[in-house]
């Protein structure tokens, strides 16, 4: 009944079917994998409230090795480590970072160097500030950091990736991302791959400076496109299998079944058969 599978066209029909569910399984492998990788950012920022702060030095890494570079970014493992470092900021290289939307407002995070008593730097972003009121144009005043010796403790974040260059704008350096490898050019000192978004300080951070909001990871997305692509590779291999079905059942019909109204005329109708009365 099913013989016809194994002619050259179905054998086509299942070859494509089984590489379009191979495709389909394998990229929701991809989402899995993807909403793995997810759900354990989420672990570490849900853990990183209850952690005992670590030394900057045992999460981070090493600096650069000489001014004016930095070091490598942090492992992924350690990303969202709750860390705390002691050192002065260094005000005159503060960084602009624009176009960051807080509360649904467009404004500044502002990028501090900590100068650490071995003369190596790490950027502290210690919070988010409006625009100034002549508008984005206009770079805003940065609240003044504390002098002398500051403790601060934060989260560690790796690096964003480039995008734009890094501009200096009335002595006062700008750029669009968190890159640490192209800020550290414009420093006199060598930096980590990594950087600090503050939590606390002391002495305290001006009120002025909003916390950046700390965003989770959408894992359920991924779990979503999951179930999807798994449930289109099953549709495929279930289509395949109504085709063959449906062609096995035209196959095993009558030969005649389809032939009766051509025999009979088609769709004329019956034959009127009554004598014909002759006046």
């Amino acid at each position: 009944m099913y013989r016809f599978l194994l002619t050259p066209r179905w054998l086509g029909y299942l070859a494509v079917a089984l590489a379009a569910a191979a495709v389909m399984v394998q990229l929701g492998n991809w989402q899995l994998d993807r909403y793995h990788q997810r759900s354990a950012v989420n672990d570490r920022i849900d853990a990183a409230g209850q952690q005992t702060p670590a030394e900057l030095t045992q999460a981070a890494g090493r600096p650069g090795p000489a001014p004016g570079q930095a070091g490598d970014a942090p492992p992924e493992s350690a990303t969202w480590t709750r860390v705390t470092a002691v050192g002065r900021y260094d005000s005159d290289n503060h960084v602009l970072v624009r176009s960051r939307t807080v509360n649904s407002r467009v404004g500044y995070e502002v990028l501090t160097p900590l100068v650490l008593a071995d003369g190596s730097a790490v950027l502290v972003d210690r919070g988010w500030i409006p625009p100034d009121d002549n508008g984005l144009a206009v770079a805003p005043p940065v609240p003044p950091a504390p002098t002398g010796e500051v403790r601060v403790t934060g989260l560690l974040r790796q690096p964003e990736p480039m995008s734009g260059s890094v501009t200096r704008q009335d002595g006062t350096l700008q750029t669009r991302r968190i890159a640490t490898p192209v800020l550290a050019a414009e420093l006199p000192y060598p930096i980590y791959g990594g950087y600090v978004l503050l939590q606390q300080q002391d002495p305290p951070a001006d009120p002025v400076f909003v916390a950046v909001p700390i965003r989770h990871e959408n894992s359920w997305q991924n779990g979503g496109y999951v179930a999807q692509w798994w449930i289109f590779a099953a549709m495929t291999l279930v289509g395949f299998g109504w085709l063959a079905r449906r062609e096995a059942h035209h196959r095993r019909r009558p030969a005649g079944d389809g032939d009766r109204a051509d025999a009979t005329g088609g769709d004329a109708g019956p034959v009127d058969q009554r004598p014909t009365t002759v006046r």
